[in-house]
């Protein structure tokens, strides 16, 4: 090695070397490796400095530099090289607790029952596959898409809420979860509370802790929120934000009360603060009437409504809306011009060809039909299964059945016990922003492949909570 050799390159000398050794050895001094490599004492220092810092070598003032305990190479990968970033993120971690499943992904031969997304069989697949191919071949297929959506879509979508919005007051978002979370940010600060059912759905919960805001809950009854419990916490946090799920709400399928609809706009008015309603099951009805939104009826901004195509289609057609008035929607607009520019262009096109065909309200009239029927199966089902279990009422739309479970049964253990058995439902406490009050299980009918899945499921359920035993108690 010459005079003009590179510090990278005496450090690569330098590994070849360190392989050879043991922890613990010393290393040549800096004089032999000048004398030995032919390279002036700055090369030598920056090459045993470059595997200083990969934690390579140590070295000691006085002493020398040797081998250190663990031996890297530079690409070897090290959980001690990250050690750093422990400082630099600080707190700000995002809680996903509540959203993974604690179990792992199901094997093979699972009854689905825990999943928020109908069948593949329930799905209008061939018109989504039909729709997206035509919107492929646009000729404007891969140009830029407008930032708050396209125009026809967003008129749609108007169009699809009532009263008087327009399609101006219309946000398209790639799916609810991202509405979620653009209001989120744009409406409340971090370290502000906001108010959500209890239950609720966790992926909110999720939404809101990683905007940095703190969930407290106010209770339901079978007429959804209570408005009562809900000017208290107002009074008592300050809070200028509800988040809620009026319609077929998730978990536990309620309808918020007529009477009750007017009132929790009122109380939310009075205290000076935004309503999230997250209308995600509008096409999930079960055949009977479904309610308008409560942003329908709003004349003075108070709600920001969220509504999303995932849940009645498929989940890969991430498709939503943000409808609001004034400037919390051009706040909106902001954030979610900073996270992604614009919904990609061909789904817009696809999701509008499908809203805009007969064949979309056939699809949701056959869909709550299979719906309704499924919901009877498995409620007829957990009733014969699974002594001691309460369902919370038969829910006239939505996804999915809340059970109370007997007493002194843990819904943790039995969701393990139940993947044992192979069928997979999701524990009751996910859906809780604090301490649940009892033991709850939510199983899904519309995720499984037929009513014998569904019955099949619930005995499997029934068997697990046998399994247990008084050990659960």
């Amino acid at each position: 090695m010459n005079d003009g050799s590179t510090s990278g390159e005496l450090a690569d000398s330098l590994r070849a070397l360190l392989s050879r050794l043991s922890p613990g050895d010393r290393l040549p001094s800096s004089r032999e490796l000048i004398k030995e490599y032919r390279v002036g004492p700055a090369t030598v220092a920056r090459a045993i400095a470059a595997l200083a810092a990969e934690g390579a070598v140590v070295t000691r003032p006085g002493s020398g530099t040797y081998v250190a305990q663990r031996t890297r190479l530079r690409d070897e990968v090290s959980d001690a090289g990250t050690d750093w970033q422990t400082v630099a993120l600080t707190d700000r971690a995002v809680d996903t607790h509540l959203i993974v499943d604690p179990l792992g992904p199901p094997p093979a031969g699972t009854i689905t029952m825990d999943g928020g997304y109908v069948h593949r069989s329930l799905q209008p697949t061939r018109a989504l596959s039909a729709a997206l191919a035509r919107a492929a071949r646009r000729p404007d297929a891969w140009d830029r898409a407008p930032a708050g959506g396209l125009m026809a879509l967003r008129t749609v979508f108007a169009r699809i809420v009532g009263g008087s919005v327009g399609p101006e007051e219309v946000l398209v978002t790639a799916g609810g979860q991202s509405a979620l979370s653009i209001a989120f940010r744009a409406i409340a600060g971090p370290g502000s509370p906001v108010l959500v059912e209890s239950p609720t759905y966790p992926r909110a919960l999720a939404a809101a802790r990683a905007a940095g805001l703190r969930p407290v809950p106010v209770p339901l009854d079978a007429d959804g929120l209570r408005p009562d419990m809900l000017a208290d916490a107002f009074a008592m946090t300050g809070a200028r934000l509800l988040y809620c799920q009026p319609t077929f709400q998730n978990p536990t399928g309620t309808v918020l009360a007529p009477e009750r609809r007017r009132q929790i706009l009122d109380v939310a008015r009075a205290s000076g603060a935004f309503v999230i309603e997250d209308d995600f099951a509008r096409h999930l009805g079960h055949g009977g009437a479904v309610p308008r939104p409560l942003v329908a009826d709003d004349r003075d901004g108070t709600v920001v409504h969220i509504t999303s195509l995932t849940k009645p289609a498929a989940p890969s057609l991430r498709i939503g809306a943000l409808v609001a008035r004034g400037p919390v929607m051009e706040r909106m607009r902001a954030v979610r011009l900073v996270d992604d520019f614009f919904v990609t262009r061909p789904l817009q096109e696809a999701a509008l060809e499908v809203l805009s065909s007969p064949s979309w309200d056939r699809h949701v009239r056959s869909l709550g039909t299979a719906l309704r029927e499924r919901c009877a199966v498995l409620a007829a089902a957990v009733t014969q299964e699974i002594p001691g279990a309460t369902l919370a009422g038969l829910p006239t739309g939505g996804l999915h059945l809340w059970v109370r479970l007997p007493p002194g049964v843990d819904d943790t253990v039995l969701t393990g016990a139940a993947r044992q058995r192979g069928v997979a439902v999701s524990a009751g406490s996910r859906y809780f922003a604090t301490e649940p009050p009892a033991a709850h299980l939510r199983i899904g009918f519309a995720a499984t492949a037929d009513h014998a899945e569904l019955t099949e499921g619930a005995r499997r359920l029934g068997a697990a909570l046998t399994d247990l035993g008084p050990r659960n108690g």
